[in-house]
């Protein structure tokens, strides 16, 4: 109920919320991963950039770190739209007070990814996602070393259950406020998947948004470890890929067999041997079927 409640007041702008998790005197840059939203590293948040540029993130930290926290709630009231990215509701039943909220129009967009390559990326920051691991196995603070992918089960269950929720058991009032997108077609195609996802939020993206997601996702690098956290420049359908290459087919077994149910849910096909896994002309990404959820 704690995040819950913190997620609604953020909706409303309402930031003083925070008080009860950041030390007192406190600066726009407490907020994890705050110089990637555009809004706090623009006016009024920031005077260096204005609202209508596309920010580089090393930029807005080395200028814009250091504005009082209030400047959050300003920048905030000013947009017609508030998102946030949220990795820990594993239920969906849990926002269904905000939902029902008469003060929010709460719409979800449920990002899901092949587990395989979702357990690649982890590995990558395997020492800094210790204490998540834990907090994800409800461990009480002791940290996991997620070795049998119990972590990577978890979250392949949470997917199956919010999406049995929202397709098949869904109340009325989740009638057109949840979509379903998944990682591999928006690598595929961006354009064409943000487009959808614009619409669905009722926005239009504007050509100087649409140049730069494609600049974001056609670059050379197929990511690092040190640019786990960072947004940067990338190939992404190599990046999608990358599993294929970096995991043994001994884990990608073992991936497979705590997430097969999701897998097959959500269009992932699996590999019965390191040639298939190996071979990128072997499709693992199956078309949208049934698992494509729609109101209409």
């Amino acid at each position: 109920m704690a995040v819950r409640d913190l997620i609604r007041s953020v909706f409303l702008c309402d930031m003083s919320v925070f008080d009860s998790y950041m030390p007192k005197e406190r600066n726009v840059s407490h907020l994890f991963q705050w110089a990637t939203s555009r809004a706090l590293c623009t006016l009024p948040a920031c005077k260096f950039f204005p609202r209508d540029e596309i920010t580089n993130d090393m930029a807005c930290k080395t200028l814009c770190g250091k504005y009082p926290f209030d400047n959050v709630e300003r920048a905030c009231n000013l947009y017609s739209h508030v998102v946030i990215k949220e990795v820990r509701f594993f239920d969906l039943k849990v926002l269904y007070p905000l939902l029902t909220d008469p003060s929010l129009n709460l719409k979800i967009l449920h990002l899901v990814r092949d587990p395989r390559a979702v357990a690649k990326s982890r590995e990558q920051s395997k020492k800094a996602l210790k204490r998540d691991n834990g907090i994800v196995l409800n461990t009480n603070g002791t940290k996991v070393d997620d070795g049998k992918y119990q972590v990577i089960q978890e979250i392949c269950r949470s997917h199956v259950q919010i999406y049995e929720t929202a397709a098949y058991k869904a109340p009325s009032f989740l009638k057109d406020r949840y979509m379903l997108v998944r990682y591999e077609d928006v690598v595929q195609d961006p354009l064409r998947e943000i487009s959808k996802m614009y619409k669905f939020a009722e926005l239009k993206p504007t050509s100087k948004l649409e140049k730069w997601i494609y600049n974001i996702t056609h670059g050379r690098s197929s990511g690092n470890q040190k640019e786990a956290f960072s947004i940067t420049s990338r190939n992404a359908v190599n990046v999608s890929q990358a599993w294929r290459k970096v995991l043994s087919f001994e884990k990608v077994k073992m991936i497979q067999n705590v997430c097969k149910g999701a897998m097959n849910m959500l269009g992932y096909q699996t590999v019965d041997s390191e040639k298939e896994q190996k071979d990128l002309n072997h499709e693992v990404v199956l078309p949208r079927r049934q698992y494509q959820f729609s109101w209409s």
